[in-house]
């Protein structure tokens, strides 16, 4: 192993350890109420170190929101190319895919929905910003992907791939959202799981087509 691949390997060890020490601040705390000193601290790094890896803390919470992005495109391509599923089990399929998302790490998740929201988008790294972007689009595509294979087997109403996954996303991000804040109002009650089958058994029944069971 050369000295540069060593560099590259440490580089990336280290960026995991102040990933995962964040998580852990991020769980306990919240996200409003971290530093990026309470994160430095949790990974027994100094906060300048920490700075040289991530130059915010919306860039450290970005970084982990990129996980979860590329989970859940590997769920939605995973349903998207299932030969044995018809029109209808893909949709079903695609409806476990998100909760299966969202129990994977609901805080992450959660804090990706902000993301998308804010302001902050436009100050991440470029190649941070542009591996989201990326994420993003695929991950809609795939969506695109099983509602157009739906339109084509009369499964769901004949309206564009695009705009379903569009309204789709709005739906789950929606009830990730509001759900956290009334988790909050009721002393953490949490019924998001269940708010979440049940708005896409709606908007699943919403879109099926003139042959409705």
């Amino acid at each position: 192993m050369g000295i540069q691949e060593r560099k590259e390997r440490e580089r990336d060890r280290r960026r995991q350890q102040i990933m995962i020490a964040a998580k852990r601040v991020f769980y306990s705390k919240g996200f409003a109420k971290v530093t990026m000193e309470d994160i430095a601290k949790e990974a027994e790094l100094s906060p300048g170190t920490l700075y040289l890896y991530f130059k915010s803390k919306d860039e450290l919470c970005a970084s982990l929101s990129l996980r979860i992005l590329q989970y859940l495109n590997i769920k939605l391509r995973h349903v998207s190319a299932e030969k044995e599923l018809d029109g209808q089990q893909k949709l079903e399929g695609l409806k476990k895919a998100i909760i299966d998302v969202y129990e994977f790490d609901p805080l992450i998740l959660i804090n990706l929905f902000r993301l998308q929201s804010s302001e902050i988008l436009k100050n991440l790294s470029p190649q941070l910003f542009a591996d989201i972007k990326e994420l993003f689009s695929s991950s809609l595509s795939a969506m695109s992907d099983i509602f157009k294979e739906g339109i084509n087997n009369g499964v769901i109403i004949d309206k564009k791939p695009e705009a379903l996954a569009d309204l789709l996303w709005a739906l789950f991000s929606g009830i990730v959202l509001w759900g956290e804040s009334k988790k909050i109002m009721d002393n953490n009650e949490d019924y998001l799981k269940q708010a979440l089958e049940t708005a896409f058994e709606v908007f699943l029944l919403g879109i099926k087509g003139e042959n409705r069971t």
